[in-house]
C-alpha cells in the first residue's frame, strides 16, 4: 500500500466502499427497506434508527434483572443480528454461562458499532471532492503519526500553519546530520495557542560519532563551524542524554571494528543467540577481511578530472567477488557496495552494468553509493572499496570511518593499499583488527548459500586463496562459464571475458596470425586445433572458414571505455 498522502486518500475511498457494503448486508439481515448503503450520512441514520433501536430492545430483555440471572438461551434467541453474523464460525454463542454469551453479545455489537464509527470519520470524504482537500483534511483531523524531513518541514511551514496543523510531540532520526536551521524549524509548524506552545515532548536520535551536515562552502564549513548539528551543540555544552549501550544490528566481532569509539558499546543478546549471526558467510572464510590490492596495469588510483578519484583495479575487485557471492547463491539484494568517493562509485557502476547487469544469474547488487549517502541505512553484506592509494584523504576523519565500518549486519570486505592506510594514527584502532588477519581474500569455491557452517570454525571444504584482481576474475568467469554449462543454459547468457585476458590479448593476436597462416597452406577439409579461448565459446565453424565471434567472446578492456582488444576468430 502506497503510505504517502494521495496514498491515504485512495485507501481511505476504497476503504468506505468496503464499510457500505456491510452496511448493506446488515441492512439486508435486519430486513429494512431503501438504500441505507448510499452514502456514509445515510449509514449513520441507518445505525441510530434501525440498529442502536435493535441493540437497546436486546439488552432490555436479557439485562440481569435484580437477584436473578436470565436464562443462558434467552442471550442467543433474543439477539437481533443472527443472520448477520452466519459468516462467523458457529454456533455464535455456546451456551455454558450466562456470563460469557453476554461477552459474546457484546463484542458482536462493538464490531459493528466500529463499523459505523469508521464511516463516520470517512464522512467529510464525501463533501471534499478533490485530493488535494481530502489529504490535507486527513493530515489535520486524523493522522496520528505524520513523517516528513526537515527540509519538506521548512518547504510546506506555511501551509501547514495555515491549515491549522497541531501536534505534541516531535521525533528527530538521525538528528546529528541535520543543520541548527533545519532542527529549529519543524519546531514552529504550528500557531500557539493562549500565547503558549502547544509542543509538550522533542526527542533526538543521533549519533554525533558519524557524519555531520555536509556544507558545500567551505568558509561556511571551517569558519562558521556552521556543520555543527545542534544535536552535537547539546552533547558538547552538556545537556544530559540517554547513552544506548548495546547493538543489535551487526556480529560481534564486526561490532570491534567500531565500538571502540563509544563508551561501554555491547551487544544485544539476539547478536549471540539467532543462526544468522552465528553462522558463517557461505563461501568465504572470514566475516570481515581487509584485501590488499596493488596496482592493475601499473596504475593505482586515477584523477580524470579535479577530485574525481578512480582505481580500476578495485573497482573491478570489489564486483568480481559480487558476481562471485550471487553465484554461490546469495541474493542480489542483500548486498551493497560502498567507496569513499563518486568518481569511484559511477566506475563501479559502468563495470556492473558492462559485466552482469542485465545477467539474470547475476543482477544488481541492492545500492551501489558512496559512505556518505549510505549513513543511517544498513544491508547484509558490505564490499567497501578504500579507492585512495597515494594519501589518505577524507577517511582520516574518524566519523567517515565509523560510517563505513558499521554498515554491515553479517559481513564486511574492504578493497585498500593495506600500506597507506595502516600508517594513519586516526585508523589504527579499526586498521590493527583488519590487518590482524591475512591480506589476501580467502574463499571456499565449493561452499554454497545458505551454509550450515558456525561463523570461526574451520571449514571442510578447501580454502583458495586469491591473491589478486586478474586472478579472482578469471576465475569467477571460469566459475560462470562451468556454472551455465552444467546446468543446460549454455546458450542463453554469456558473461564478458574477465579484465585479466585483456593482458593476453597480444597472446590472442599471435594465435589468430598462426591460424591465418595454416588456412592458407592446409586445405579445407583438413581438421584445425581452436585456440582456448575459441573453446571457451563452445562453437563449432568449418576450419576453412573465417568469422567473427558474437560480442560475448570478445576480449573486453575492464570499465566504461570501448572494447578495445580484437575479436577472436575461429
Amino acid at each position: 500500500m502506497n503510505i504517502g498522502r494521495y496514498g491515504r486518500v485512495n485507501y481511505v475511498l476504497a476503504r468506505r466502499i468496503e464499510l457500505l457494503e456491510e452496511v448493506k448486508r446488515l441492512q439486508k439481515s435486519l430486513g429494512v427497506p431503501g438504500d441505507a448503503s448510499y452514502t456514509c450520512e445515510t449509514a449513520g441514520y441507518f445505525f441510530l434508527y434501525q440498529v442502536m433501536s435493535r441493540w437497546e430492545e436486546y439488552i432490555s430483555k436479557v439485562k440481569n434483572k435484580g437477584s436473578t440471572l436470565p436464562d443462558v438461551t434467552e442471550v442467543s434467541t433474543f439477539f437481533p443480528f443472527q443472520e448477520y453474523f452466519a459468516n462467523a464460525p458457529q454456533p455464535i454463542f455456546k451456551g455454558r454461562s450466562y456470563e460469557e454469551d453476554m461477552e459474546i453479545a457484546e463484542g458482536c455489537f462493538r464490531h459493528i458499532k466500529k463499523i459505523f464509527t469508521q464511516l463516520e470519520e470517512f464522512r467529510a470524504s464525501e463533501l471534499l471532492r478533490s485530493g488535494l482537500d481530502r489529504s490535507k483534511y486527513l493530515l489535520v483531523k486524523e493522522a496520528k503519526i505524520i513523517a516528513m524531513t526537515c527540509t519538506h518541514a521548512a518547504l510546506k511551514r506555511h501551509d501547514l500553519v495555515k491549515l491549522g496543523f497541531k501536534y505534541d510531540n516531535i521525533l528527530m532520526e538521525e538528528a546529528a546530520q541535520i543543520l541548527e536551521i533545519e532542527t529549529f524549524i519543524p519546531l514552529l509548524l504550528q500557531n500557539p495557542q493562549d500565547g503558549f506552545s502547544r509542543l509538550k515532548r522533542w526527542i533526538m536520535i543521533g549519533d554525533h560519532h558519524q557524519l555531520p551536515p555536509v556544507i558545500k562552502n567551505m568558509a561556511f564549513q571551517k569558519y562558521s563551524n556552521m556543520e555543527q548539528s545542534l544535536f552535537t551543540r547539546f552533547v558538547r555544552v552538556g545537556v544530559p542524554t540517554v547513552d544506548l549501550d548495546a547493538q543489535g544490528r551487526a556480529r560481534a566481532s564486526l561490532c570491534n571494528l567500531y565500538n571502540w569509539r563509544y563508551k561501554n558499546l555491547g551487544n544485544l543478546p539476539h547478536v549471540q543467540l539467532l543462526p544468522e549471526f552465528s553462522t558463517a558467510n557461505a563461501g568465504l572464510l572470514y566475516d570481515f577481511q581487509l584485501i590488499n590490492v596493488e596496482d592493475f596495469q601499473g596504475v593505482g588510483e586515477s584523477e580524470p578530472n579535479p577530485y574525481f578519484y578512480q582505481n580500476l583495479g578495485e573497482a573491478e575487485y570489489v564486483v568480481a567477488l559480487f558476481m562471485y557471492m550471487c553465484l554461490l547463491g546469495y541474493p542480489a539484494d542483500r548486498i551493497s557496495i560502498l567507496t569513499t568517493y563518486n568518481g569511484q562509485k559511477h566506475l563501479i557502476r559502468d563495470i556492473i552494468n558492462r559485466r552482469c547487469g542485465n545477467n539474470p544469474l547475476i543482477g544488481r547488487p541492492n545500492k551501489v553509493t558512496t559512505v556518505d549517502r549510505f549513513q543511517g541505512q544498513q544491508n547484509d553484506y558490505i564490499l567497501l572499496s578504500l579507492v585512495r592509494t597515494r594519501a589518505v584523504g577524507h577517511l582520516r576523519d574518524v566519523r567517515r570511518l565509523v560510517v563505513a565500518m558499521s554498515r554491515a549486519r553479517l559481513g564486511l570486505y574492504i578493497f585498500a593499499r593495506v600500506s597507506l592506510f595502516q600508517n594513519c594514527f586516526e585508523l589504527t584502532p579499526a586498521f590493527s583488527q583488519l590487518t590482524a588477519r591475512p591480506l589476501h581474500l580467502h574463499i571456499i569455491p565449493t561452499e554454497p548459500f545458505p551454509t550450515t557452517r558456525k561463523n570461526g570454525e574451520r571449514p571442510s571444504h578447501e580454502v583458495q586463496i586469491i591473491k589478486n584482481m586478474p586472478q579472482m576474475a578469471n576465475f569467477v568467469y571460469n566459475m560462470y562459464m562451468h556454472l551455465i554449462q552444467t546446468t543446460h543454459h549454455y546458450q542463453q547468457t554469456f558473461l564478458q571475458l574477465p579484465p585479466a585476458m585483456v593482458e593476453e590479448s597480444e597472446e590472442v593476436q599471435n594465435q589468430e596470425t598462426e591460424l591465418e597462416t595454416e588456412e592458407e597452406t592446409v586445405p579445407a577439409h583438413a581438421d584445425s586445433t581452436p585456440s582456448p579461448t575459441d573453446a571457451s565459446c563452445s562453437h563449432e565453424t568449418p576450419p576453412a572458414q573465417t568469422e567473427v565471434t558474437p560480442a560475448p567472446c570478445e576480449a573486453a578492456a575492464p570499465g566504461a571505455g570501448p572494447d578495445t582488444a580484437p575479436a577472436d576468430t575461429e
